[in-house]
């Protein structure tokens, strides 16, 4: 059995809960979710530039988590610039930035 998925602080509440290749009709695009903490991740790495062990404790998992968060996003979001897909960011729970 699957351990239950500990709430993790979210800082970032984008404008827009999805993306697509411009001209192109929703229906003809396959799409991928980005989870709030995958976003969340590559926020606070990518463009914040936060060390992974610094935004780790800012997100209060491990830093072996946040590597992981932050593998998945990148790989989610260069496969939809790629190969055309949507990207689709999943309604965030409400658990929020203390």
């Amino acid at each position: 059995m699957a351990r239950p998925k500990i709430p993790r602080r979210i800082g970032c509440h984008p404008p827009a809960s999805c993306f697509k290749p411009n001209g192109v009709p929703m229906s003809q695009l396959d799409s991928v979710e980005l989870a709030p903490d995958e976003l969340e991740a590559l926020r606070l790495v990518d463009q914040l530039g936060l060390q992974q062990q610094q935004a780790a404790l800012q997100m209060q998992v491990s830093r072996q988590t946040l590597a992981n968060l932050v593998k998945a996003a990148r790989f989610k979001v260069v496969d939809c610039l790629l190969n055309q897909k949507a990207l689709h960011i999943q309604a965030q729970e409400k658990i929020s930035s203390d």
